[in-house]
């Protein structure tokens, strides 16, 4: 009996495909790009500003003089978002006070940072609370100063 008949050359080929398709190279995994390095630095309320999410850039904002990266909240924290008037500024009395209405919002950014003054005990615990939240979930990329103090604080 003659071992190269039709079905012995078909099984063999159904084989030599089965072990080619199991041996064969895999494609390798393609790992991202890692974001590129974030340098503590500081900020003044100018140029924190543009920080807002908007034209592909990072969305940072303040918090007692911490200026947190936000970016991974872009949902909330960015353009369109609940916590969007924050986006590159101080939200400090905003969060203190749990109002997200731009009257939070310091008007003069060449002006002293705001002190806080008039806000009670429950809402400085409200922002101790805040700053926590913030220091877990977020990378610190700086402190916020006035303008004028960044050269002293450089």
């Amino acid at each position: 009996m003659p071992i190269a008949t039709p079905l012995n050359l078909i099984l063999l080929s159904l084989l030599a495909m089965a072990v080619y398709f199991r041996l064969r190279p895999k494609t390798a995994a393609t790992i991202p790009p890692p974001p590129p390095p974030v340098v503590f630095r500081t900020f003044t309320p100018p140029t924190l500003l543009p920080y807002n999410g908007e034209n592909s850039m990072p969305v940072y904002l303040a918090v007692r003089g911490k200026v947190f990266d936000v970016s991974s909240g872009r949902n909330f924290y960015g353009p369109g978002g609940p916590y969007a008037n924050f986006a590159g500024r101080d939200a400090s009395r905003g969060l203190a006070c749990g109002s997200f209405d731009e009257s939070m919002l310091t008007k003069d950014l060449n002006g002293p940072l705001d002190t806080l003054q008039g806000l009670d005990d429950e809402q400085l615990e409200a922002l101790k609370g805040w700053e926590e939240r913030f220091m877990d979930k977020y990378l610190v990329v700086g402190k916020l100063v006035a303008v004028g103090s960044e050269a002293k604080d450089a």
